[in-house]
């Protein structure tokens, strides 16, 4: 199972659609251009069924194989929305849309799963059904969460699901992934600190929340060198650090703190927030401040299961001969991770090659990948419900 011929004779029409994506950016749940894109291509392909408005812009097709004695039913993902970022690339199919950008490669996780899904359409060899779930708002909106509680899984029998990832820094056309957490859990606080502020010439008659703060973020750190067992990885991170005054003789009122925290196990998952609590309120209660935490859960561990993990294996090895086994977890969110909660399967990386890094303002997606991500996918359906 080598790459397929059929996405070589494919690729110029699969990285058209997949350029046209990249021209016109939409973001999170508003996705009306790109998911009636999508409708209509898988409609076009001749889908057993095209499903449109799933958390509110996703898109699902299904596709029938040639039989269906096994009754398995393999679900495959592709998320959908672009970034809030200015695009620098300068590229002839640059967004149109200024502030706007694909910077993350969801319009080739997109296009290459269309051109699975065209090829299955069209071979069809395969005993079971086959489901392209099209997901909105993966960047930070959820997307994925939204349409496994609107029954997705349920409604269409899914009972396994396998995703993939461009990764900027792998070689073109490899692959990567590991069994169990392949990356992390994404958390998010906010903490206002509040003291006595007053004038900067006389401190003692104030409660300086600058110094409060200042400890609760130096203090912060010591969750993971300290209190956390070393083996086990977590980062958190205040990335906000805000006054109510810009002036330089005041102490301020309140300070504002936000941040992340990523981790890769539940139980240290559950570990972490109530010591950031605790650290939080004891530094601020020694310098008498008060704070008020609020501090979210965000999306949840990305956890391959083992035995799909080798089914994803044998496909891209098949596929590319090239893939990495032992690939370190990445401490970024992804929120297939409530797919696989849902349902046992696996999240690959796909090489894109030495391009600038997902999220920059200069990333784009190689079209030279395409033919092993589509194959990849492609695959998952052919080995895993083989034709009768």
């Amino acid at each position: 199972m080598p790459v397929k011929n059929r996405f070589a004779e494919l690729l110029p029409e699969i990285t058209a659609w997949r350029r046209d994506i990249h021209e016109n950016p939409e973001l999170l749940f508003d996705l009306p251009r790109t998911s009636a894109k999508v409708a209509g291509l898988l409609r076009d392909f001749g889908c057993d069924e095209v499903v449109e408005g799933i958390a509110k812009t996703g898109v699902v097709g299904v596709i029938k194989g040639k039989t269906d004695t096994s009754g398995r039913v393999i679900g495959l993902r592709a998320d959908m929305d672009a970034l809030p970022i200015y695009e620098a690339t300068g590229l002839d199919y640059a967004s149109k849309t200024p502030g706007k950008m694909h910077a993350c490669g969801h319009d080739g996780h997109t296009a290459m799963l269309l051109g699975a899904a065209k090829y299955l359409a069209e071979t069809r060899n395969f005993d079971g059904t086959a489901v392209m779930l099209f997901q909105p708002a993966e960047e930070g909106g959820g997307g994925g969460r939204v349409m496994v509680e609107e029954g997705v899984m349920e409604r269409f029998g899914i009972q396994e699901v396998y995703g993939m990832h461009n990764s900027p820094g792998i070689p073109l056309g490899t692959f990567a992934l590991r069994p169990g957490p392949m990356m992390a859990a994404a958390d998010q606080f906010e903490v206002v600190v509040t003291g006595k502020g007053g004038h900067a010439a006389k401190p003692h008659e104030g409660i300086d929340t600058t110094l409060v703060a200042s400890h609760i973020v130096v203090a912060l750190q010591q969750i993971s060198s300290r209190n956390v067992d070393p083996l086990k990885q977590v980062v958190v991170s205040v990335c906000t650090f805000r006054t109510e005054s810009e002036a330089h003789n005041v102490i301020p009122q309140t300070v504002l703190l936000r941040g992340t925290v990523r981790t890769l196990e539940p139980e240290v998952r559950e570990y972490v927030e109530g010591r950031f609590k605790a650290v939080v309120e004891g530094i601020a209660a020694a310098h008498g401040a008060t704070v008020a935490i609020k501090y979210d859960r965000g999306y949840p561990v990305t956890m391959n299961a083992p035995e799909n993990t080798d089914y994803a294996v044998a496909v891209a090895e098949a596929v590319s001969g090239s893939v990495d086994t032992g690939v370190a977890p990445l401490m970024g969110g992804e929120d297939f991770s409530y797919m696989l909660n849902a349902r046992p399967g696996a999240y690959i990386f796909l090489g894109n090659g030495d391009t600038a890094s997902l999220h920059h303002p200069a990333y784009n997606f190689d079209d030279n990948a395409i033919p092993f991500g589509s194959s990849w996918y492609a695959g998952m359906i052919e080995s895993r419900m083989p034709a009768a």
